[in-house]
């Protein structure tokens, strides 16, 4: 029988032409060069570089886990409609996240293709996310140019996401999967998630400069509170009803409203604006003349607020960091339209966010707050990305028929 280095180097030498073979492509044949320098062997499996514990504080610190969101939300979901799994990896080629279906991730797992393995060319040879990384370009490896034996019945493209600011590379985003993974769209969905996160990486460095520069003096809390409360040159106001909704709205409207834009975002068509006059007195008193301005109405200071924030990190696709800061709907027990509007408004958006995400903790982590424990359509959805095996199988099949039952529909509707 063969040994395997014998097949290796014979396979080597047909790949670089010999034996009336077509020769492979520059960059495959220079990879094989370098995996074969490395002494890796045709057998070769990717070794783990972390522990769980390990893995868990590693990628949570890491630059990409700001951007990880995006690049689920933008690649991710595309990766699970064409039965392939995405990867981002450090600087390294070490995998931090791996997400895809279930039974796509259980076949990547037999070829360690799973988070914490270790993918770098000089470990596991020629593929394309260690490649890419190799030559710092977008690269795609097709079934029989992977150099190990193991991996040849997958297809790979990966490209390397840099710093905007000092253009180190930071790590490398890939799809993984069949025939579907080995074509030019797949190279381009890559390229293009590598991009974005770049993008979106520079503008949030620019966002924590601007903030910084400007010491903003001024945050707004009203998620999942009756009232809001305002904390300003150093001193924390609790408003009342009516003056919450009115630093809601302005806080909504930068640009300030007139007297009849506020007083129908805050009582209805009826005209209120002599009511709404003697608000404002009160609230400019209370707050000072000099953060609060007519003509139009609004706020002149520099504002943070912490639904806005919510909202921010849902443009970003920061899904995780939206849910933490979503301690419940907008002014809760408000009534003026325009709040009523507004609460409406990011409660669909998170919701809707949740429902499409295949992040099975993050869908958890809903139906686990106050505002998703009632959600049935959450519950649903977190029961189909579950299996049977899965420890929270029982309790959230149990959960689903109980809120089924609660809705007036048939509890067995959506078995599993």
């Amino acid at each position: 029988m063969e040994s395997i280095d014998r097949w290796l180097h014979r396979r080597h030498e047909d790949f670089l032409g010999g034996a009336g073979q077509q020769p492979v492509r520059g960059l495959v044949a220079a990879s094989w060069d370098r995996s074969v320098a490395a002494g890796l062997r045709a057998d070769t499996a990717a070794p783990f570089a972390f522990r769980a514990d390990e893995l868990a504080a590693y990628r949570a610190e890491h630059p990409l886990s700001a951007v990880f969101p995006m690049l689920y939300d933008v690649l991710g979901r595309a990766a699970v409609d064409s039965e392939c799994v995405m990867a981002v990896g450090d600087s390294d080629g070490r995998l931090l996240w791996v997400c895809g279906r279930p039974d796509v991730l259980r076949a990547a797992d037999g070829i360690h293709f799973s988070e914490g393995a270790w993918w770098a060319e000089r470990q596991v040879g020629t593929n394309a996310l260690g490649t890419s990384l190799e030559v710092a370009n977008p690269v795609q490896i097709r079934s029989a140019e992977h150099f190990t034996v193991l991996v040849q019945p997958w297809s790979c493209a990966a490209a390397p996401i840099y710093d905007p600011d000092t253009q180190r590379v930071l790590g490398v985003v890939d799809i993984t999967g069949g025939v579907d993974a080995g074509s030019p769209q797949s190279l381009a969905l890559v390229r293009a998630a590598a991009r974005m996160a770049e993008a979106e990486l520079g503008r949030l460095t620019i966002l924590r400069r601007l903030t910084g520069a400007s010491g903003r003096r001024m945050r707004i809390a009203a998620l999942g509170r009756p009232d809001a409360e305002v904390s300003v040159d150093g001193r924390d106001l609790r408003l009342s009803r009516r003056h919450s909704d009115i630093v809601v709205l302005l806080a909504e409207h930068p640009e300030g409203l007139t007297a009849e834009e506020l007083s129908d975002a805050l009582y209805g068509e009826a005209d209120h604006r002599s009511s709404l006059r003697g608000e404002m007195t009160r609230l400019r008193a209370l707050l000072g003349s000099d953060i609060v301005e007519s003509r139009p109405y609004r706020l002149r200071r520099d504002i943070a607020t912490d639904w806005l924030e919510v909202a921010d990190d849902l443009d970003s696709h920061l899904l995780s960091s939206a849910l933490r800061r979503y301690t419940g709907p907008l002014l809760p027990q408000s009534d003026a339209p325009g709040v009523v509007t507004s609460r409406n408004r990011l409660d669909n958006r998170v919701r809707a966010a949740v429902l499409r995400t295949h992040d099975i903790d993050l869908v958890v982590a809903w139906t686990r707050s106050y505002a998703g424990v009632t959600d049935l359509s959450a519950w649903e959805h977190q029961l189909a990305l579950l299996t049977p095996g899965s420890p929270l199988w029982p309790s959230t099949q149990s959960e689903v028929r109980r809120l089924r039952v609660d809705y007036g529909l048939d509890p067995a509707g959506t078995e599993g």
